[in-house]
């Protein structure tokens, strides 16, 4: 009888052995199920991250947007070389580069604006200030009517608020006249100076006139 108690609790320690060793293996079953799972969740954020990574190089300043600046450059070069030769009788012309040689190799993004003269080719900081803005004007105008075109809208006013101070009289009068050959693209042109030379040199003029009262606006 002592021997068959033995074995009796012999065999019950086994059962509860058995039992949680059964418990362990639906334990680790369902492991097996959530590791599975987790690694096809895994699997997939792999697969989104290489997506965004390459819609990030896609649209960082070496993707789309240097393919749009690389492909408006020849346009927007063209156009304003049409306006500055007219500014400086052929004496300057623009060019847009937007690659530069590092010197341990290799190429950087960049946009780097050269203008050659008679005196050869240098960069836009070396111009003096009426230079300067000739070249901001033709580089600005051409800018604006890119733009328009590419929206497919029309540019209607043009806003031209001083600088014409730093020109001497054959820098204004190279001025008027670009104003006067795109005048046509335009419905209107305002141009805002305090130099009466140049306000003689449109038809129509908007005065105004400060008093102590306030300003008063007249057209002449």
């Amino acid at each position: 009888e002592g021997e068959v108690l033995k074995q009796r609790t012999i065999e019950r320690n086994a059962n509860n052995k058995t039992v949680e060793a059964v418990q362990a293996l639906r334990a680790l079953d369902m492991l097996r199920a959530k590791r599975v799972e987790v690694e096809a969740k895994q699997a997939a954020r792999r697969m989104d991250q290489q997506l965004y990574e390459e819609l990030r190089d896609a649209f960082g300043k070496k993707g789309v947007p240097a393919m749009i600046i690389e492909s408006a450059i020849p346009e927007l070069e063209s156009s304003a070389n049409r306006l500055l030769t007219r500014m400086t009788d052929g004496r300057m012309q623009l060019k847009l580069e937007t690659q530069r040689e590092k010197q341990a190799g290799g190429v950087i993004e960049t946009l780097d604006i050269h203008i050659a003269d008679e005196l050869g080719t240098r960069s836009y900081e070396l111009y003096s200030g009426g230079e300067a803005f000739r070249i901001n004007f033709a580089l600005r105008v051409a800018l604006s009517q890119l733009l328009a075109r590419r929206a497919g809208a029309h540019l209607r006013t043009l806003f031209i608020d001083e600088g014409f101070g730093t020109q001497d009289e054959d820098g204004r009068n190279k001025l008027v006249e670009a104003i006067t050959a795109i005048q046509d693209n335009f419905d209107i042109i305002l141009v805002v100076t305090h130099i009466d030379d140049l306000r003689d040199s449109f038809p129509v003029h908007l005065q105004v006139t400060k008093t102590g009262d306030g300003s008063y606006v007249s057209v002449r």
